[in-house]
This record gives structure tokens, C-alpha cells and sequence, in this order.
């Protein structure tokens, strides 16, 4: 359970290069050359820095967003992330903000996921982002950085993006893979919350058990390369990789509906609770907590604060 602390919160900002609007529904059978009737859908603001900024706003905390739009379709997301009181700054971009597409297959209860690849930005475009971010980054606090890249974005975008955080003193938080994960880490980052596969790209190598994930991720920290690995292992839980050691929780019981959202909403409960000035262990439980919750939602829906705080105290009782 969340409490009240004497301290201000540290303050949080999220940047999103390439958000995406989240189309999601479903249909009784996926099969080609035919139309297939859906039921109801659902539309969502989607990318990983702004469900980030969603996921901490549904927990009671608050964060500055910072994310790219354009077009009719960054009109509607717009006004949905409004809608949920999300603060942020808009960099207006020419290109339309592209749409991504959810369907559940309710004969099978598979899920298919059609991720577009986004409107090309300018080198002025993006500059203007990474300028809003040094300028939100000025109080210090946490920036994260977090999703794809647009096509026309640098692959040392979040490298630019940590130095420009490393100058004001916030810690750079990232969540992204191959070659932008990989810049950002020769500038040394605070936190990265890879899967085993992306662990795996960055360094090399297949990786096929938990303990070789964790040896990789250990090698990372050893070389000063991030502080903290929080590697996530899907309905597994996760692991916590620091100097001061290694942990490794799992999420109690729960009915999985839907994993979208969940990766993002771990990384909300992590971050959030380091800026309220949780221990990391603390904050590394809340994360598996909102990480389970969205699990627990269907679609593209994310983690409602109820089950957070509920899993959130289950977690804390078991480490006793």
C-alpha cells in the first residue's frame, strides 16, 4: 500500500519519440483473404514513455511527458491523453503519429500485435525533443526514456538524451533495445529493463536459462556500464541485478488477460516509487506488482491502482 511521505516526490519525466494511437479488439478466428466481423474496440495512447506517465498518474503520482505528434490521428491522441490529465509537452511533428493494431482471437485466445513503423521525423524535429527534455530535465529527479525510434531518429538518440539528463543531475531510466540501448549504455544509465531476448542482443550471446541472463546482466553492472538491470521475465516476475546483489521476485496468482502495457507498467511502479524515495527494494516490488496488474487487464488496457496496492502488500507480507 502506498503512504505518505514527509518529502516531496523527485520529479519524472517521460520522453516518447514515437508514439503510437492503440487499436485494439477481437474476432472469433485470424484468417487471410477474409473479412473478419470484430466486436467492440477500444482505442488507448500508446508508446512506452507515455504509458509510463499514464501508469504513475493511475498510481496517484505525476510526471512530465514529452512526446511527438502529428496528424489527424495526434489530434485524437491528444485529446484521450488529456482526457486522463496527463501533463506533457507536445513536439509537433509533419507526419502523421501512426496507429498500432491488438487483435484477440477469442477462438483460440491468442493475441496478435501489427506495429507500425511510424511517420519519419527531421533532424529538427527530433532536436526539438531532446531540447524539451534537457529543459524538463533542469529539476533533476528521473527521465525516462522509453520505446522505438521514429525512422529518421538517430541511433544514439537516448545516448544524447542521458547526457543532456546526466547534465542537470537526473538519472537516465531506459527501455529499449539494440542499437539505441546500446549508445545509451556508453554513457553509463541508472536503470534498463530488458527481456531476456533483448539482454541477449545487447551482449552477444543466446541466453537460455535465468541464471545466464543474470550473469549477463551482472557483467553490465560490474563494468559501470548501468547501476541497475531490472530483467523481466515475463509471467516468471523479475530480477533485480545491483552492486549490492541479485533478487529475484515472482508475482503472486493471478489470471492473465493481456501482457501489452505490462513491461511499461513495471517500469511506472519502479520508477515512481525511487522518486517518492522508496528503497529500491520497495520500489522493485511495486514494479512486479503493476507489472502483474496489467497482466490482468485485457487488450491494450493498462494496471488500475487497487491491484497494484493489493499485489503491491501481498509481496511485502511474503518477504517477511
Amino acid at each position: 500500500m502506498a503512504e505518505t511521505r514527509s518529502a516531496p516526490p523527485m520529479p519524472i519525466v517521460t520522453l516518447t519519440i514515437n508514439p503510437a494511437l492503440d487499436v485494439s479488439t477481437s474476432t472469433e478466428r485470424v484468417r487471410p483473404e477474409h473479412k473478419m466481423r470484430c466486436g467492440p474496440s477500444r482505442v488507448d495512447p500508446g508508446g512506452g514513455g507515455i504509458n509510463v506517465s499514464r501508469v504513475i498518474r493511475r498510481l496517484g503520482g505525476q510526471s512530465t511527458a514529452i512526446y511527438a505528434l502529428g496528424g489527424p490521428t495526434g489530434q485524437a491522441y491528444r485529446q484521450l491523453l488529456e482526457a486522463e490529465g496527463i501533463i506533457g509537452r507536445v513536439i509537433p511533428i509533419g507526419g502523421s503519429t501512426r496507429e498500432n493494431v491488438t487483435i484477440d482471437e477469442t477462438s483460440t485466445g491468442d493475441q496478435f500485435r501489427f506495429v507500425l513503423q511510424g511517420p519519419e521525423l527531421s533532424d529538427r524535429e527530433w532536436q526539438a525533443a531532446l531540447d524539451a527534455t534537457e529543459d524538463a530535465s533542469r529539476l533533476g529527479g528521473y527521465v525516462v526514456l522509453s520505446g522505438s525510434l521514429a525512422p529518421g531518429v538517430p541511433d544514439d538518440f537516448y545516448a544524447r538524451a542521458t547526457r543532456a539528463a546526466h547534465r542537470h543531475g537526473a538519472r537516465a531510466v531506459v527501455d529499449a533495445s539494440g542499437e539505441a540501448l546500446e549508445a545509451a549504455l556508453d554513457e553509463g544509465v541508472f536503470l534498463i529493463k530488458p527481456s531476456g531476448r533483448e539482454l541477449g542482443e545487447l551482449v552477444g550471446a543466446t541466453l537460455t536459462t535465468i541464471e545466464d541472463r543474470v550473469a549477463a546482466a551482472e557483467e553490465l553492472v560490474r563494468r559501470g556500464r548501468v547501476e541497475t538491470v531490472a530483467l523481466t521475465l515475463g509471467g516468471d516476475g523479475a530480477v533485480l541485478v545491483n552492486r549490492e546483489g541479485t533478487t529475484r521476485l515472482r508475482p503472486p496468482p493471478i489470471e492473465v488477460a493481456s501482457t501489452v502495457g505490462a513491461g511499461d507498467s513495471f517500469l511506472a511502479g519502479v520508477v515512481l516509487r525511487l522518486a517518492e524515495g522508496r528503497d529500491i527494494a520497495e520500489a522493485f516490488r511495486a514494479g512486479v506488482a503493476a507489472g502483474a496488474a496489467a497482466a490482468m487487464t485485457a487488450a491494450t488496457e493498462l494496471c488500475h491502482r487497487d491491484d497494484v496496492e493489493r499485489l503491491e502488500s501481498e509481496l511485502a507480507e511474503a518477504s517477511h
